[in-house]
């Protein structure tokens, strides 16, 4: 993992693009951690990437997950026939 000060990776910008295909880079200002630049080697990665750091996105699952713990969830057969009425 590369740490950079902001100043540096601003200048040598391309460099650290490559840099990170090998791990993430740390971008600092006044030596505390910014951005991160990570590589994005799938479109997978990059929407797993954003969907996990966006905060309405958490809570959802968050909100989803307490739902299944107090109700037992939902039945494979009543999920499809929710999504049959629905088609």
């Amino acid at each position: 993992m590369k740490i950079a000060p902001a100043t540096e990776a601003k200048t040598y910008f391309g460099n650290y693009l490559e840099q990170c295909q090998d791990g993430p880079v740390i971008i600092t200002e006044d030596g505390r951690p910014v951005a991160v630049l990570i590589a994005v080697l799938e479109e997978d990665d990059l929407e797993r990437l954003v969907l996990a750091h966006t905060p309405r996105f958490r809570r959802l699952l968050d909100a989803a997950e307490q739902c299944i713990q107090q109700t037992g969830g939902v039945k494979h057969e009543d999920f499809w026939k929710v999504l049959d009425v629905a088609a």
